[in-house]
């Protein structure tokens, strides 16, 4: 018998060994990605990312467009006709529900980084949270575009 870790290793544990490992190999694989449950925790912080990514890969648009707008007065009237299209506007707005749900999640992580929020009641709690604060404010910001 062989020691490791203040510990001998016997056949037995060989022979269990042996059985996990095959309980493994048969366990059923889930391939298809749409059928899993992911808990709320992970999805806004896999949105939170998502949500940084894409208002970094839309700065470079934004600033162009006030780039143009502040150059002459006939490219802000052409800027200006182009945001107050439907779909410029539909855009904007999905803009805003991402910085909005990346500026709560992003309170949401630094306030869990000081271990406040981190049991699993609380941190479903404040992901939940994270969604109706984003939706609240990205609501109010399309009623105040429309009035």
């Amino acid at each position: 018998m062989r020691r490791v870790c203040n510990r001998a290793i016997t056949k037995m544990d060989i022979k269990n060994n042996s059985k996990m490992s095959q309980a493994k190999k048969n366990r059923p694989k889930n391939l298809n990605l749409f059928t899993i449950r992911m808990p709320i925790n992970a999805l806004v912080s896999i949105l939170h990312r998502v949500t940084g990514c894409a208002l970094f890969l839309a700065l470079p648009l934004l600033l162009l467009t006030f780039q143009m707008s502040v150059s002459s007065a006939e490219h802000f009237l052409t800027v200006k006709e182009l945001l107050n299209s439907p779909f410029s506007k539909l855009m904007l707005l999905g803009l805003a529900w991402a910085f909005f749900h990346h500026f709560f999640a992003g309170i949401r992580h630094l306030a869990m980084d000081v271990h406040w929020a981190t049991t699993l009641i609380k941190a479903r709690y404040t992901s939940k949270m994270v969604f109706v604060l984003g939706g609240i404010a990205t609501l109010l910001l399309a009623v105040s575009w429309v009035l």
